[in-house]
């Protein structure tokens, strides 16, 4: 997922539509370190290219699944990348998460509005599903 923005690749395709699974991984946690890191380490980033924003703000055009396995997680994944970004994940058929309705109604720091978004509304949105 770095390697889509660092390398420009969300600036040349600003359409693209990226579902990270498991939740990003550590994108999301690492946020503010990514947009040090060209600071830091400029030896390691591509001189030629220059991203158009900070790399944490690639994040609203990445979708998230919910696969954190536990309501902290799924509470730290919504603060960081935002509801709007987060869809229903599950690892079907291995049962890593059996409950993964659950395990969003479980998150009590989730409005209502967010919970019917994370359950299906951002997955519509993300696929053109048009809602009934």
């Amino acid at each position: 997922m770095q390697h889509l923005i660092f390398e420009g690749t969300l600036d040349r395709f600003p359409g693209l539509k990226v579902l990270a699974a498991h939740g990003g991984g550590y994108l999301g946690s690492y946020a503010a370190r990514s947009d040090h890191a060209c600071f830091v380490s400029p030896q390691n980033c591509n001189p030629n290219i220059t991203l158009k924003k900070k790399p944490s703000e690639y994040l609203n055009q990445l979708y998230f699944d919910a696969m954190v396995f536990t309501p902290e997680g799924l509470r730290h994944l919504v603060a960081q990348v935002g509801a709007s970004q987060v869809v229903l994940g599950t690892d079907h058929p291995i049962p890593w998460e059996e409950h993964p309705v659950d395990h969003v109604f479980a998150t009590t720091t989730l409005t209502d509005k967010q919970r019917v978004a994370i359950l299906g509304g951002n997955a519509a949105r993300l696929f053109g599903i048009k809602e009934a």
